[in-house]
């Protein structure tokens, strides 16, 4: 999710604005918990991105992300940046060990994150099924395309990371999916962590957990 300013608010959220404050209150969402609590219900998703101008699937799933990484979960609210294990304990979560030049990277990933602009699909605001997806307007007339100034900004060179910290996980771990525990011998511990597939029965997933706790490997699913 972490590598994330601290969140202590609901204006810390990145792509943020004021005016959801007062419809966050209208839907009974006063503080970050509360959020993280209907981001996690299907009807109360729906119903933020459907009633807050800007927000769509991708920063709704943002937010989850950054939430969960910033410990708000409804058994690790008295200890932030711990995790729950299924007997009910909390362990510390294991850090990657990363160079300083890293660590500045992925700071400065945070900031560009923060700064960057909800990409928005031409017609996104006429057709529902377009929101939350990304297409380059290719249309010969297009304003969009031609990046007139009262049009949404369209993805350009500038916007990305670091290309040193580029596709880590928001801790700073290279995530590499797992599928049995077999696979969790090839991980560096210090600088990749797992996670576990989406086709995996409990049983092996228990397996899996199990063993990287043995020797060391974070789970970012778990």
């Amino acid at each position: 999710m972490a590598r994330k300013k601290d969140v202590k608010e609901l204006s810390d959220l990145p792509y943020y604005r004021k005016e959801y404050t007062e419809q966050l209150k209208g839907m009974e969402i006063e503080d970050l918990q509360q959020l993280q609590d209907a981001l996690n219900d299907e009807k109360m998703k729906k119903r933020i991105v459907d009633d807050l101008d800007g927000v769509g699937e991708k920063i709704a799933d943002h937010w989850i992300e950054v939430l969960k990484d910033a410990g708000f979960s409804p058994a690790a609210m008295e200890g932030k940046g711990a995790e729950v294990v299924e007997e009910g304990e909390y362990v510390a979560k294991i850090k990657p060990e990363l160079s300083k030049e890293m660590k500045a990277m992925l700071e400065l990933r945070d900031e560009i994150n923060d700064r960057r602009p909800p990409f928005l699909r031409q017609e996104w605001h006429r057709y529902q099924k377009l929101e939350g997806k990304w297409r380059k307007p290719r249309g010969i007339h297009s304003k969009m395309r031609r990046h007139y100034g009262y049009r949404p900004t369209i993805v350009s060179i500038g916007f990305r990371g670091p290309l040193m910290v580029r596709g880590l996980h928001p801790s700073g771990f290279e995530e590499v999916m797992v599928f049995n525990p077999s696979q969790l011998d090839a991980l560096d511990a210090k600088l990749q962590a797992a996670r576990i597939g989406g086709t995996v029965g409990a049983k092996k997933r228990k397996d899996i957990i199990s063993k990287a706790d043995e020797i060391g490997v974070r789970v970012l699913n778990r």
